[in-house]
C-alpha cells in the first residue's frame, strides 16, 4: 500500500504518520492491491481535521472528519472509510458483473467563450476511459463512491449504453436508448 500523508498548520509528527498507516492497514481485507492512500492532516484554530482518499482498483473512496483531538479524527475518518468499503463488498456480493471486459470511451470538455454561430467549440481537455458492464443498483453505488454527479456506464441487463445522474431533489434519474 502507497500513503501519502501531509500535515496542514501542524507540524509533521512521526507518531501521527504511524498511527494513521496502522489504522489504514484495515482496509487490506477489504480492498485487493495496489492501494493508493491520501491522508491530509490540519488544524485549524481547535478544529483538528482528517481526510482520506483512497484509490484500488477503479474505486476511488473519500471522507473526512472534525474533532478536538487529531487522533480521534483518524480513528473517526477511517471508520468511516471502513464502513464504506463494507457496503461496497457487500454490494459487489449481490452484484455478479459480466465476464464482458467492457467497453473503452473517449470524454471531451469543449470551450464555450462566446456565442457565435459561425464559431466552432474548442476541445479543451479531452480523456479515455473504461466503461464496465455493471447493474443500475452498481452504477449508483459507484457513483456515490466516486461522489460524482452522473455516470456513464454499459447496462449488464440489455448491453446498452446508459447515463446516471443525480437529480436536484436528492433522487437519481437514468437515460437509456430507445430500443426501438
Amino acid at each position: 500500500m502507497q500513503i501519502t500523508t501531509t500535515f496542514r498548520h501542524l507540524e509533521p509528527s512521526e507518531s501521527l504518520k504511524s498511527y494513521a498507516e496502522e489504522k489504514l492497514g484495515r482496509i487490506r481485507k477489504y480492498i485487493d492491491e495496489p492501494i493508493t492512500a491520501q491522508v491530509f492532516l490540519a488544524v485549524e484554530k481547535i478544529r483538528h481535521s482528517a481526510d482520506v482518499t483512497i484509490t484500488a482498483k477503479g474505486i476511488t473512496i473519500k471522507a473526512s472528519e472534525e474533532t478536538g483531538d487529531m487522533y480521534a479524527a483518524i480513528d473517526m475518518v477511517l471508520d468511516k472509510i471502513e464502513r464504506q468499503l463494507q457496503r461496497y463488498k457487500d454490494r459487489l456480493k449481490d452484484h455478479k458483473p459480466s465476464p464482458d471486459s467492457g467497453q473503452l470511451f473517449m470524454k471531451s470538455v469543449m470551450e464555450a467563450e462566446s456565442i457565435e454561430p459561425s464559431r466552432e467549440p474548442i476541445i479543451i481537455k479531452s480523456s479515455t476511459f473504461s466503461i464496465k458492464p455493471m447493474s443500475v443498483d452498481e452504477a449508483v453505488m459507484q457513483m456515490d463512491l466516486l461522489h460524482k454527479d452522473f455516470l456513464v456506464f454499459t447496462n449488464a441487463g440489455n448491453d446498452a449504453i446508459n447515463v446516471i445522474y443525480r437529480r436536484k431533489d436528492g433522487n437519481f434519474g437514468l437515460i437509456e436508448p430507445d430500443r426501438a
